[in-house]
C-alpha cells in the first residue's frame, strides 16, 4: 500500500511498502538494496548498526524517555582528508590539571539565603577569618549554593561556624549586623579518573561534574574582578566604555569555559551571538534584538551610566527637564526605565546609602507631603529636606523617586540621587542604540585576537591563587590547529544563460554583468535561474504615503523586468491597478485586493502580492504575513519604501530570487546533484530535514515557543523545502509535534505530526518515498543533546512506522550550533592568500581534530566569507548516524548545501535546512494573535507535559508547500 494522507484513511497498513511499489520502481529498489549492502559491507564496524523497529511493541505516545544512560553518541568514524591543508588559530588555551581527586563538601547556611551574592559574601568572610586555623590553610572554592570544593581534606568532617555580616539594607536608617550559622560537611571525593579516561580517547560519558568543579575554580577570582551576567564576565577596564545614548554605555566582556578536546583540557575564551541568523536588512524593524551584541570572540552589552538621576532622565527623554515639567507620557517612560535600578543618595555628604527604585510619583516634588509622626502630622518633601539635611531642592517641578518597600515608601528627589555603577540594562534598546552597540562590537579578526590575548594576560592565571591551590595551569597561547579548505561546488543554472555552470569564488558569485539596459541601468544576467516559476496573476498594494502611484508603477515594472531576465515567466501587468491603503487598514485592504482580483479573474486565483511598506511600519509587516499566509493563502513579497526610491540592480536581483522560490521555482542546483554524484544522497531517495525552536525574548515568561520543521521536496536536487510550524509550551526545546496521535469522534485514533506530513508531501512531490533521512537540528545546547536525541529520534521513527510498520529508513541526526564560543582565526593575518577580503579565514575551512571532541563525531565548518567583523564557524555534532557517513562525506555535503541558499548568491554560515527552519519559526511569531482573549483556554491544545498552548492558525495548503518564509 502506498503512503496515504491521514485524512484519507486513519488506519495503519501492516503490509510492507517495498512489496507493493509500482513496477517501474521495482528494479530501482533492488539496485538501491545492493548499494546499501555494499556500503555497509565496506564499513563494517564503523558506527552503530541500523536497529530494526520492534513494530509489534510500537507505543504511539511520544514522551520524554526516563533514562538516557543506555545511549552513546556516534563515535568519530575517522578524520577527513578532502581539501587543501592549512593552519588556523583557535581561541582555546590548553589547561593542565593535577592527577589527584578533589574533596567535595556541602554548605548549609542558617537562616537560609537565596541570593548567591550574599552566600558568597558569607563564605568569603568565613575563609578570611578561619583559613589559617580551622580550614588548615586550605583555600576552598564555592559555587554560591550548597557546594564547596578543596584541593585536599579539611581538618574536620563536619564543623559549624558563626559568621557576622554588616548589612547595609536598602532603605534602612541604620546599618545592622546579621548572624549566620554555616555548617560545612564532607560528602565525597570527586574523582578525576573519568575525565582522564575521556582525554585519553576512551569511550566514556563526559564527566560533567569534574568539568564543573574545574570551571568553578577558574571562575572564582574572575567573578570577584568582573560583573557576572549569566556565564559572561564584564568590566569597564577591559576596554573603555562607549556611550550608546539614552544614558547607556557599552562594556566589553568575555565568556570562559573548560572543554575536553583532543589536545587535552582547554580553556575556551569567547562570546556568541544570541540571534545569529536574523540578518535580512529588509526586515530590520521587525527583528527581536538581543541586548548583548557579539560579532565574534569578545562581547559587548549595555550598562547604565553612573550618572546623576536627573541627567539620566534628560538623556532618556532627549529634552530639557531642568526647567520644564514632565508630561504624563514622559513620566511613564521614565518610570519604566528606572524601575529596579539601584541609586545612592548624594545630599548627605559622605553617607552614600543605596536604594532600589520602586516607582515614580505622579505629583511633582513641590506638591508631595507625608506623615512625619504617628499623629499623622504632615510635612512637605521640600520642607523636610531643608530642615533635616539643609538641602534646598532646586527642581521641585519634577517628580520624586519612590524607594523602599510598599509598607513604607520613601521619597527621594531626582537631583539628590546618582545611579550606582555596574548595573546591566535589561530593557529594550532602540534602533539607534542597537546600531551603536553593533558598531562597537564589530572588529576584524586581528583586533579580536589581540583582545582575547589581552584578556588572558589581564586574568593572569599564573598568579590566580585558586588555580595555584588546585594545581591548575593555563597556557597563554592560542591553540594552533590543522584545518582543510574544502572546494566550492559547481552550481548549475539554466542552459539558456550565458554561463550554464559556475564555480563560486571565495564563497560568492554574481549573476550580473553590465551589458543590458533596464531603466537606464546597463546589466545582463550571466546566469538564469535553473527553474523559473510562472507568475500570471499578481497585484500590488502601496501602504506608504510617500510613494506616489507613478513611482510604485515604475518600481513594479523594474522588478517584473528583472524577474523576466532572471528566467521567470512573469506577466507584465497587474490584475488590478496598484491599490493604495493606510497601514491601519491592512486587513480590509488585503481582502479588497484579493477579492477584486478574484472577481476580475473569474475563477482563477491571485498568485502573488507585492506590498510596498513604510520604512518604519510597526506591526504592519507581521499582520500582512499572518493574513496572507493563514487566511487568504496568498504569497507576498514586501518591499520597503527606501528601496522603492532607490532600487539598485542588486536589490532587484535579490528580490527576484526570493519571488522565484516562493512561487515554486529553483534558483540554482548543485551540479553533482544533477549528475547523481552526491554520496549518500544521490544513490537512493533522500529527504533532508531542518528543525529549530525559537523562544520568547528575555523577560517574557508566558509566550509560547515556536517550533519549525522544513524538509526537502525534490530529489535528487534537494533545494526546495516545505515548512511547517507549531506553538509549544514556553521555552520547551523538545519539538512536541514531530509525531502525535489524537482521537477523532468519527475516525477513531488518528496519527499525524510534522514529520509524517512532510514525508507524505515528499512522496506526493517526487512519486517516491524517502529511503534515507538526514536531520539537521538547530538550537540545541550540549546539555540537551541526550534529551533531544532520545525524544526526537523516537518521534521520527514512530512517524515513519505510522505510515507503514515496516517503513524504517536509516536516520542521521546532526545538531547545528552557532551559539558556541570557538573561533577560528588566520594563522598569519598578513597572508592574503589564506584570508578573504575581510581578513577572515577562507570559506570552506573545516576542522575535525585537536579542538574537537575526544571521541564523538563533530566538526567546525566556516562555510561563508566574512562581510564585517569576525566570522563564526558553525559547529556540527553528528549524534546518531545509521547511514554510516564518512567524515569527508558529511563535511562535504554540509559545505556544498551552504551554496544552495535561495535568498542570495553567497554561501551561508549555517546549512540551509537549519537556516530555513529558523526563518519559518521566526515568521510564525507573527501568526500569534496580538490580543489573547479570556476564553483562549478553551481553544488551546495540551502538550505532553500537560501545559496548555494556544495553537497557531493553520498555514493554507497553497502556502506550506512552497518556501513562503524566504
Amino acid at each position: 500500500m502506498l503512503m496515504k494522507d491521514p485524512k484519507e484513511n486513519p488506519l495503519i497498513s501492516r503490509e510492507p511498502l517495498l512489496n507493493t511499489m509500482k513496477e517501474k520502481n521495482e528494479d530501482f529498489m533492488k539496485d538501491t538494496k545492493k548499494i546499501i549492502a555494499r556500503r555497509r559491507g565496506r564499513r563494517s564496524g564503523k558506527g552503530p548498526k541500523v536497529e530494526k523497529f520492534q513494530v509489534e511493541k510500537l507505543d504511539t505516545d511520544v514522551g520524554s524517555p526516563a533514562s538516557c544512560k543506555s545511549l552513546m553518541f556516534h563515535r568519530r568514524p575517522g578524520y577527513g582528508q578532502l581539501g587543501t591543508k592549512c593552519l588556523v588559530k583557535a581561541n582555546h588555551f590548553i589547561a593542565n590539571i593535577p592527577d589527584s581527586d578533589i574533596c567535595h563538601y556541602s554548605v548549609k547556611i542558617d537562616p537560609e539565603v537565596t541570593s548567591h551574592k550574599l552566600n558568597k559574601a558569607i563564605m568569603t568572610q568565613l575563609v578570611k577569618l578561619h583559613r589559617e586555623s580551622d580550614l588548615g590553610m586550605r583555600l576552598p572554592v564555592y559555587d554560591g549554593a550548597r557546594n564547596l570544593y578543596t584541593a585536599g581534606f579539611l581538618p574536620f568532617t563536619t564543623k559549624n561556624f558563626i559568621i557576622i555580616l554588616s548589612d547595609d539594607e536598602e532603605g534602612a536608617c541604620n546599618r545592622r549586623e546579621r548572624e549566620f550559622k554555616v555548617t560545612i560537611s564532607f560528602i565525597t571525593l570527586a574523582s578525576m579518573q573519568q575525565l582522564r579516561e575521556l582525554l585519553a580517547g576512551k569511550p566514556v560519558d563526559t564527566p560533567h561534574k569534574a568539568l564543573t568543579i574545574i570551571d568553578i575554580v577558574l571562575r572564582q577570582l574572575a567573578a570577584q574582578r568582573y560583573v557576572s551576567v549569566g556565564r559572561f564576565l564584564y568590566s569597564p577596564d577591559i576596554k573603555k566604555p562607549q556611550q550608546l545614548g539614552g544614558g547607556l554605555e557599552s562594556w566589553r566582556g568575555f565568556y570562559q569555559s573548560i572543554r575536553p578536546i583532543q589536545m587535552g583540557l582547554s580553556l575556551n575564551i569567547g562570546g556568541y551571538s544570541s540571534n545569529p541568523l536574523v540578518t535580512c536588512p529588509q526586515k530590520l524593524t521587525f527583528c527581536f534584538f538581543s541586548l548583548v551584541a557579539y560579532d565574534s570572540d569578545m562581547s559587548s552589552t549595555a550598562f547604565i551610566e553612573p550618572l546623576p538621576v536627573i541627567d539620566f532622565v534628560a538623556q532618556i527623554l532627549d529634552k530639557d527637564v531642568y526647567s520644564r515639567p514632565l508630561s504624563d507620557a514622559d513620566r511613564v517612560k521614565v518610570k519604566k526605565a528606572l524601575r529596579g535600578v539601584k541609586v545612592e543618595v548624594t545630599h548627605r555628604g559622605n553617607v552614600r546609602r543605596k536604594y532600589r527604585i520602586s516607582g515614580l510619583t505622579s505629583q511633582p516634588t513641590r506638591e508631595l507631603i507625608f506623615p512625619v509622626d504617628e499623629q499623622k502630622n504632615m510635612k512637605s518633601v521640600v520642607e523636610y529636606f531643608q530642615e533635616v539635611y539643609g538641602y534646598t531642592i532646586q527642581y521641585s517641578h519634577l517628580p520624586c523617586l519612590q524607594v523602599g518597600n510598599q509598607k513604607k515608601v520613601n521619597y527621594l528627589p531626582l537631583e539628590a540621587c546618582k545611579i550606582v555603577g555596574g548595573q546591566r540594562y535589561t530593557k529594550g534598546l532602540n534602533e539607534k542604540q542597537i546600531t551603536s552597540l553593533l558598531k562597537v562590537s564589530c572588529q576584524r579578526p586581528h583586533e579580536q585576537e589581540m583582545d582575547i590575548l589581552q584578556t588572558v594576560h589581564q586574568n593572569d592565571y599564573e598568579k590566580d591563587p585558586y588555580a595555584k591551590e588546585f594545581g591548575i595551569s593555563i597556557d597563554n597561547k592560542l591553540a594552533s590547529v590543522e584545518a582543510r579548505v574544502l572546494p566550492a561546488p559547481w552550481l548549475k543554472y539554466h542552459d539558456t544563460g550565458k554561463e550554464k555552470e559556475y564555480l563560486p569564488q571565495v564563497g560568492q558569485w554574481n549573476m550580473m554583468n553590465k551589458r543590458l539596459t533596464i531603466s537606464d541601468r546597463r546589466f545582463v544576467l550571466m546566469q538564469k535561474v535553473i527553474n523559473g516559476s510562472t507568475v500570471r496573476h499578481w497585484a500590488c498594494i502601496n501602504f506608504s504615503k510617500t510613494v506616489q502611484e507613478s513611482t510604485a508603477c515604475s518600481f513594479c515594472q523594474q522588478l517584473v523586468q528583472m524577474c523576466q531576465i532572471s528566467g521567470m515567466e512573469f506577466n507584465r501587468d497587474p490584475v488590478i491597478p496598484i491599490y493604495s491603503a493606510r497601514p491601519d487598514q491592512v486587513k480590509k485592504a488585503l481582502k479588497y485586493v484579493y477579492y477584486a482580483a478574484a472577481s476580475k479573474l473569474e475563477g482563477k486565483e491571485l498568485e502573488l502580492l507585492i506590498a510596498i511598506l513604510p520604512d518604519n511600519n510597526g506591526s504592519l509587516y507581521g499582520d500582512l504575513k499572518r493574513i496572507c499566509e493563514t487566511e487568504l493563502g496568498l504569497i507576498s513579497q514586501c518591499c520597503l519604501t527606501k528601496y522603492v526610491f532607490n532600487s539598485s540592480r542588486q536589490y532587484l536581483a535579490n528580490v527576484s530570487l526570493k519571488i522565484n522560490v516562493k512561487m515554486g521555482g529553483r534558483n540554482t542546483v548543485l551540479l553533482d546533484a544533477l549528475s547523481w554524484r552526491i554520496p549518500l544522497v544521490s544513490d537512493i531517495p533522500t529527504i533532508i530535514f531542518g528543525a529549530d525552536v525559537t523562544h520568547p525574548e528575555n523577560g517574557d515568561d508566558s509566550c509560547p515557543s515556536i517550533a519549525a520543521v522544513v524538509a526537502s521536496q525534490d530529489w535528487p536536487e534537494v533545494t526546495k523545502y516545505a515548512g511547517l510550524v507549531c506553538a509549544q509550551p514556553h521555552r520547551e526545546e523538545l519539538i512536541q509535534d514531530l509525531f502525535k496521535t489524537w482521537k477523532d469522534p468519527q475516525r477513531g485514533m488518528v496519527t499525524g505530526g510534522m514529520i509524517r506530513e512532510l514525508l507524505l508531501s515528499f512522496k506526493k512531490a517526487t512519486g517516491q518515498k524517502p529511503l534515507r533521512i538526514i536531520f539537521y537540528r538547530d538550537g540545541v545546547s550540549e546539555g540537551q543533546f541526550y534529551q533531544v536525541l532520545l525524544y526526537e529520534l523516537d518521534a521520527i521513527r514512530k512517524a515513519c512506522a505510522s505510515l507503514e510498520l515496516s517503513y524504517q529508513p536509516p536516520v542521521t541526526f546532526i545538531v547545528v550550533q552557532k551559539r558556541h564560543h570557538t573561533r577560528l582565526l588566520p594563522n598569519n593575518h598578513n597572508d592574503r592568500s589564506s584570508t578573504d577580503k575581510s581578513g577572515n579565514i577562507l570559506p570552506g575551512i573545516v576542522v575535525d581534530s585537536k579542538i574537537c571532541h575526544p571521541t564523538e563525531f563533530d566538526f567546525y565548518l566556516c562555510s561563508h566569507a566574512g562581510i564585517q567583523g569576525t566570522s563564526r564557524p558553525a559547529h556540527y555534532h553528528v549524534l546518531w548516524d545509521e547511514n554510516n557517513f564518512t567524515a569527508d562525506e558529511i563535511q562535504s555535503l554540509t559545505n556544498n548545501l551552504c551554496y544552495t541558499y535561495a535568498r542570495c548568491t553567497r554561501s551561508v554560515s549555517v546549512v540551509p535546512p537549519a537556516y530555513y527552519a529558523h526563518l519559518a519559526a521566526y515568521r510564525a511569531r507573527f501568526y500569534m494573535e496580538p490580543d489573547v482573549h479570556e476564553n483562549a483556554k478553551t481553544r488551546c491544545t495540551r502538550a505532553t507535559n500537560g501545559s496548555c498552548v494556544r495553537p497557531l492558525p493553520d498555514l493554507k495548503e497553497k502556502v506550506k508547500n512552497v518556501m513562503f518564509y524566504c
